[in-house]
């Protein structure tokens, strides 16, 4: 290392934090730069600006039927039939092989009412 690298570095040591502080407030308007946008990992070579996108929300949800209290089958296979209009045999089916899709492509609100509906009933559900 140079030595007026070296002398810096035992100065900069000797500094008070006070001092340090007026040092890098010094160093920002000298130089123009903000040394706040900068972490300890960073450096000024590595910070690329990247474009950022927003990110859509999804709209469209899957309901799924995640487990099913044997005890409460009964309730959870009648809300299953009003949600899917299904018969009693192919809603029995998704309520007897849960985790099981009941329906695709819900509203967030449809999500919502229906997940509130089978948890009441005692089911657990998933949102995908």
């Amino acid at each position: 290392m140079n030595s007026n690298l070296n002398e810096i570095i035992n100065k900069l040591k000797e500094l008070t934090l006070l001092e340090a502080s007026n040092l890098v407030t010094l160093i920002e308007s000298t130089f123009g730069v903000d040394t706040s946008i900068i972490s300890a990992s960073q450096t000024p070579m590595n910070i690329v600006p990247v474009d950022i996108e927003p990110v859509e929300e999804k709209s469209t949800f899957d309901l799924m039927l995640a487990e099913v209290p044997s005890d409460k089958k009964i309730a959870i296979l009648k809300i299953v039939r009003n949600i899917t209009g299904l018969g009693l045999k192919e809603s029995k089916d998704i309520v007897d092989n849960a985790p099981k899709l009941i329906k695709e492509s819900l509203s967030k609100e449809e999500c919502a009412n229906y997940t509130k509906d089978l948890e009441a009933a005692g089911a657990k559900v998933l949102i995908k």
